[in-house]
C-alpha cells in the first residue's frame, strides 16, 4: 500500500482579485491523471486561479510522480491500484491534521474494500474553522435487469459493478455523518468535495430522460445523493446558487461534440454543513474556451466562501 502525505514550501503570493481576507476559495477537480493533466496545462491553470484550497481526483500514478506544486503543501494519497484512482488536497498553509482512510480506518462496515484504493482524503485547515474532505466516489454499472447483451460501452457483469457502488454508497454515508459531527464537535463546518459520479437532479443532467437508465442518474442513485443533504446536515452549495436551472455541467464526454455543444453531466460537487453554506459569495465551474485547451474530461469546479479565521479555542482532531 503507498500511502503519501507531501508537502512543498508555500511560495506563490496569492491574487488580490480572487482571495481577499474575509473570503476563501476551494476548488475541486477530477483531472482524469495528473500527469497527462500537466501536460495539457494544468499548471498555468493553478498558477492563474490561485485557489485557496485545491481538491484533486483520479491522480492515477504513484507517489513518486505526482510532483510539486508551487505555492501549495499537498497532502495525497495515491492509493494501491496502479494507474486509479488517487485523491489529493492542496493548501496554501500547512494543514492542522491529515487523515486518509489507511492513517484513519473507515469505521462503518462495508468500507474496508475500499480503504487502500486511494478514494477519500480529510484536512483540517489552519486558517480556517473547515474540514475539506476530498472524495472520488466509484463508478458504478447497471443493474443487471439494465443490462444488454453485446454492449461494447459496458459488457454485461451481472450487475456486479452496481452491487459494489451500492455497497459503497451505504456505507459511506454511515460515514459521512460520523466525520461531519465530528467536525462540528470540534468547532468546524465540514465540506465535501469531489467527484461523486453522481448528478442529483435533472438540472445537473443534459438529457435527463435518457439518463434516466444510465449509471449515475438511476433512481437508486438519486435518491441516495438526496439522503445526504437536509436543513442539518449538508447543502449543495452549487445548486443553492444557481437555483432551479439547467448546469453548470462539469463532465462531458471526450467523443463527439458533446464538449463544444455542452452536452453533459455535473457530478463534481461541493457539499458543506449549514454555516458554511450560506457564506457561499460565488460558484464557478471553469470550463474551457475550446475542446482543444481542456485539461480533463471534467472542469474545475470554484466556490468562494465568506468565512472568519480559526478561532483560537478551536480544537482540531490529530486521531
Amino acid at each position: 500500500m503507498t500511502t503519501d502525505h507531501a508537502s512543498v514550501d508555500a511560495a506563490a503570493p496569492l491574487t488580490p482579485d480572487l482571495v481577499t481576507p474575509d473570503s476563501f476559495s476551494v476548488a475541486t477537480f477530477n483531472v482524469n491523471g495528473i500527469r497527462a493533466a500537466r501536460r495539457r496545462g494544468f499548471d498555468r491553470w493553478l498558477s492563474s486561479r490561485a485557489p485557496d484550497v485545491v481538491a484533486l481526483q483520479e491522480l492515477r500514478c504513484p507517489a513518486s510522480e505526482v510532483g510539486e506544486f508551487p505555492g501549495y503543501y499537498a497532502s495525497f494519497d495515491v492509493g494501491s491500484i496502479p494507474g486509479r484512482n488517487g485523491v489529493a488536497v492542496l493548501t496554501k498553509a500547512p494543514p492542522a491534521a491529515v487523515r486518509t482512510w489507511v492513517t484513519h480506518p473507515p469505521r462503518s462496515r462495508g468500507l474496508a474494500e475500499f480503504a487502500s484504493h486511494g478514494r477519500y482524503l480529510e484536512v483540517d485547515l489552519a486558517d480556517r474553522p473547515v474540514t475539506v474532505a476530498c472524495l472520488y466516489l466509484p463508478k458504478g454499472g447497471l443493474p443487471a435487469h439494465l443490462q444488454s447483451p453485446g454492449s461494447l460501452r459496458e459488457p454485461p457483469d451481472g450487475g456486479l459493478k452496481h452491487a459494489r457502488k451500492q455497497r459503497f454508497l451505504a456505507a459511506f454515508a454511515r460515514e459521512l455523518d460520523r466525520n461531519r459531527l465530528a467536525a462540528l464537535r470540534d468547532g468546524r463546518e465540514f465540506l465535501l468535495v469531489g467527484d461523486l459520479n453522481i448528478a442529483h437532479t435533472h438540472y445537473d443532467v443534459t438529457n435527463w430522460r435518457a439518463a434516466r437508465t444510465m449509471d449515475g442518474f438511476l433512481p437508486e442513485d438519486r435518491e441516495w445523493f438526496g439522503s445526504i443533504l437536509g436543513a442539518r446536515k449538508l447543502v449543495d452549495v452549487v445548486r443553492r446558487s444557481q437555483g432551479d436551472q439547467p448546469g453548470p455541467l462539469t463532465w462531458w464526454s471526450w467523443a463527439g461534440a458533446s464538449f463544444a455543444k455542452n452536452v453533459g453531466w455535473r457530478v463534481d460537487h461541493q457539499l458543506a454543513t449549514p454555516g458554511l453554506a450560506r457564506e457561499v459569495k460565488d460558484a464557478v465551474v471553469d470550463k474551457e474556451a475550446s475542446p482543444q485547451e481542456r485539461l480533463s474530461d471534467h472542469a474545475p469546479l470554484v466556490v468562494t466562501y465568506a468565512a472568519s479565521p480559526l478561532p483560537p479555542h478551536t480544537t482540531t482532531r490529530d486521531g
